[in-house]
């Protein structure tokens, strides 16, 4: 045996020389997967190998990670060390801003659970920055996938909103106001708008509606909140 059974540190041979490269090297990957962050699960070009980042490694990667692929990298002394996940592994995704459950095969963005067949349920929370363009209502990119359970949506201002509008509602088409109404202008407004759990068969976006005129400018920062459901895996 070489190497511990869960992390894969490599371990010292009797008589071994240069001892140290071998410890150093397990407390490497320990420091690297204790508390794991990953920095991404989805880039397949190396970055800047800054010592204790760690990635998990995609299909499709390249250079210093081609044929790495389901490895988590960790960047050491310029270059990177690679460990192998086991099923069941859980990690904080920093660019997704979430936690995810390793499959065997694949990082499950936001898994809550996983049964032995893979069937899981996972809480997702989707950010955008919508920049508000002159007229009566925005509608933001698709932020509710098909099938998804809405919990709600928050958000805040992030450029003050400019026009003859005195509020602002949030909402979906059918419904304007189901997220929020009466909504603030200045700079950090904010809108904090649960909602009973709703369904969304179709992939939805949400509506930004202006009240008492029209937008001339501004930015909001909108965040979604809902539940997926996976299916077992294929028998």
């Amino acid at each position: 045996m070489t190497e511990t059974a869960n992390l894969a540190l490599p371990l010292l041979a009797p008589a071994q020389a240069q001892k140290h490269v071998t410890v150093n090297e397990a407390l490497v990957r320990l420091d690297g997967v204790t508390q794991l962050r990953l920095s991404s699960v989805t880039e397949t070009a190396p970055p800047a190998a800054i010592d204790g980042l760690a990635y998990a490694v995609p299909v499709g990667a390249v250079n210093a990670w081609a044929g790495q692929e389901g490895t988590v990298a960790i960047a050491s002394g310029g270059g990177w060390v690679f460990v192998p996940p086991s099923r069941g592994w859980q990690a904080l995704v920093l660019d997704a801003g979430a936690l995810a459950i390793f499959d065997g095969a694949e990082w499950r963005i936001g898994a809550m659970t996983m049964t032995p067949n893979g069937a899981s349920v996972a809480m997702k929370s989707v950010e955008v920055d919508v920049n508000l363009t002159a007229g009566a209502s925005v509608t933001t990119p698709v932020l509710f996938p098909a099938r998804s359970i809405s919990y709600g949506v928050t958000g805040r201002v992030i450029t003050a909103i400019t026009g003859a509008v005195s509020t602002w509602d949030l909402g979906i088409t059918g419904d304007l106001q189901r997220y929020g109404s009466g909504l603030g202008l200045p700079l950090n407004s904010w809108v904090n708008g649960p909602g009973a759990p709703q369904v969304y068969w179709s992939p939805t976006a949400l509506e930004i509606t202006a009240q008492g005129g029209d937008f001339a400018g501004g930015a909001i920062r909108l965040v979604a909140h809902y539940a997926e459901l996976s299916l077992p895996d294929p028998v």
